[in-house]
């Protein structure tokens, strides 16, 4: 969903922060300030995957911890 208005594009990126954190009650205070906007908060967008700080981005190496 995108939006002309730059608080509403805002939000909605935040939100999509909280909810692939998990932080609920941080997504219902954005859903709020959408709402008080005229915005209907989009349906929750869990991510099927949970990313992996462990594991380097695609196309990219882990560092090695020997030193040569």
């Amino acid at each position: 969903m995108a939006s002309d208005d730059p608080m509403v594009a805002a939000l909605l990126r935040e939100r999509e922060g909280y909810v692939g954190r998990g932080m609920d009650d941080r997504v219902a205070q954005v859903d709020e300030q959408l709402r008080l906007r005229g915005v209907k908060p989009p349906a929750d967008d869990k991510p099927t995957e949970p990313t992996s700080r462990s594991t380097p981005p695609k196309g990219r190496r882990a560092r090695t911890t020997e030193q040569a």
